[in-house]
């Protein structure tokens, strides 16, 4: 029993298959490196503003450090109720219509658990965020990755939906703006989404956690779509476009069977959010819309750097519209995206994420994340030049 192969038999047969996460993987590489510039993960380099720190600190030094209802605290509920309906135009409940969780990451996970059955078929889109495919497998649902295309900008089509799904389908999972390649969807794609799941009778669980981080049109929200309200569950918070990450702070928005059920299971497994990051939560969500702005300016600015400086190399490169990541095609040079990656960090000690670690659709593609300094941009770009004139 002390033996390690078999106690490696005892775990779970999921759990076992399911491979380490590729960017993970990929990052414990570099994290053993020196004066790497990295252009890998996607976490804000701006500071929280002090204003939120401010918040948590002033709670803190009056006492706030008890547990929360497990749904969070109501003056923060009805603070996202309140920025859910003047972005979508949608109207929730605060009381039994919105959770707080654990980041985006619990909230999708709660979604997925409270809705899958063993067998059935969860639709998602790739290249995605590394978690979706193993949170389906964890519920011992089955994942079907639908392969967005370069040539359609990685958006996905009323065509491909038509293509994937079966009647064992129950639920489509979403990511638009999109990590990783920065897409986002028109109005007219929105509808067309939404026409297909309300005649598939499907669930539409849709990450919108990037939807404040759009350079060149707003984005429009499925739930803003009539009849998608009843059918989805909204999953947003607050570590991107606020600089939030280490806060851990999301939240869903959804109908109350719905909300109950994702409930049930965030009580029995982590209970509440912190509270300190609550607190903070709410301050951001009153006065931080000059932070927000100042931000995404920035992005705007690398945003335009890094895209001219793949065209100049000439790598081609979808001009990211949303969220802060790059998806660059190197697929001419003639080695995997892995293989690319590992090359690059080698030979010029630039990070970034071969794009296999977002499906099967990533190979040929690099993942690189403009959420660092303009001049580490800029120093990072003339490095992988210097290393794709040597190719």
């Amino acid at each position: 029993m002390n033996d390690s192969k078999s106690l490696r038999s005892r775990i779970a047969q999921t759990v076992r298959d399911i491979p380490r996460s590729g960017i993970r993987d990929f990052f414990d590489i570099v994290s053993a490196r020196e004066d790497v510039i990295s252009l890998g993960i996607g976490e804000p380099d701006f500071v929280t503003p002090w204003h939120i720190r401010e918040a948590a600190v002033l709670a803190l030094d009056r006492g706030v450090t008890s547990y929360t209802s497990n749904m969070g605290l109501l003056p923060l509920r009805r603070g996202i109720a309140q920025y859910v309906e003047r972005k979508t135009g949608v109207a929730y409940r605060p009381e039994t219509e919105v959770l707080i969780t654990v980041g985006v990451s619990e909230g999708l996970d709660l979604a997925v658990r409270a809705l899958v059955e063993p067998g059935d078929e969860v639709l998602y889109h790739e290249p995605s965020y590394v978690s979706y495919n193993p949170l389906i497998q964890f519920a011992h649902g089955r994942p079907i990755a639908i392969q967005t295309k370069k040539e359609n900008g990685f958006r996905l089509t009323r065509d491909e939906l038509e293509a994937y799904c079966t009647p064992k389908a129950k639920i489509l999972l979403l990511n638009y703006p999109n990590n990783p390649t920065g897409a986002i969807l028109s109005r007219k794609d929105v509808e067309e989404i939404a026409a297909f799941a309300i005649e598939r009778d499907l669930i539409v669980l849709t990450d919108e956690i990037y939807d404040e981080l759009t350079y060149d049109r707003e984005h429009f929200s499925l739930i803003s779509v009539p009849g998608m309200r009843e059918r989805t569950i909204y999953l947003h918070g607050f570590s991107k476009a606020w600089a939030m990450t280490g806060w851990r702070m999301g939240f869903t928005c959804a109908p109350p069977e719905l909300t109950e059920a994702m409930m049930k299971i965030h009580q029995y497994t982590m209970l509440c959010a912190p509270i300190l990051s609550q607190e903070a939560s709410i301050e951001a969500l009153k006065h931080a819309e000059g932070d927000i702005a100042f931000m995404k300016a920035e992005y705007r600015k690398r945003r335009n750097f890094i895209h001219a400086s793949f065209e100049e190399m000439g790598i081609p490169c979808i001009r990211p519209e949303g969220a802060f990541y790059a998806f660059a095609d190197v697929s001419r040079f003639g080695m995997t995206s892995k293989e690319f990656a590992l090359r690059l960090l080698d030979e010029q000690n630039v990070a970034c994420v071969p794009g296999t670690a977002f499906g099967k659709c990533g190979e040929g593609f690099i993942r690189c994340s403009y959420a660092t300094a303009l001049d580490d941009i800029k120093e990072a770009m003339a490095r992988i030049a210097r290393f794709v004139g040597k190719l």
